[in-house]
């Protein structure tokens, strides 16, 4: 997935239009915490592109801020699902599959924010007992902030994860 628009890149297809402040890489620091591990800083970036068909690709991968070993990466798609609705299907690296629904909303100052809820979580034999995941993601001009909350075992659903990465790759990013 490149950030790099171009001259041969296909047209943001209609139905993405609203999601257009989505697309860009982003990157900056975040911070995660949970009852059953220990509290960790990491640095990430997301990749959001599209082919021109009604589906953005995702890309997303964190690591060790200061040793700068892998953490994290999780990838999948984003489509419109109706009238201020999305779906989005995630492959995380450790196992777990998430297919989130949710709504958007539109902000007066041309940001966008995404409510997911996850409706089906699928384990590989040695995923983590993952049970729930919810997100928030508010994208504006300058980047991207977002909260993720899980439910693990038996830990009902918790803050997990919160973020803030700036814009550091156009808007017209194709995947």
């Amino acid at each position: 997935m490149s950030a790099d628009a171009s001259a041969t890149d296909p047209p943001l297809h209609p139905a993405l239009e609203a999601l257009r402040p989505l697309l860009g890489t982003f990157e900056g620091g975040g911070h995660g915490d949970y009852p059953t591990i220990d509290a960790f800083d990491y640095h990430e970036r997301v990749t959001i592109g599209h082919r021109g068909t009604p589906v953005l690709g995702y890309e997303q991968r964190t690591w060790h801020p200061l040793r700068g070993t892998a953490m994290h990466g999780e990838s999948g798609y984003l489509r419109p699902a109706g009238e201020g609705r999305v779906e989005v299907m995630l492959a995380h690296v450790f196992g777990v599959t998430e297919l989130l629904e949710g709504d958007y909303e539109l902000g007066a100052d041309g940001g966008v924010t995404l409510r997911l809820s996850s409706t089906t979580i699928g384990l590989a034999a040695t995923a983590k007992d993952v049970r729930s995941v919810r997100r928030e993601l508010r994208f504006d001009r300058v980047g991207l902030g977002y909260d993720v909350w899980m439910a693990h075992a038996d830990v009902p659903e918790t803050h997990h994860l919160a973020a803030v990465l700036h814009r550091t790759g156009p808007t017209g990013a194709s995947s």
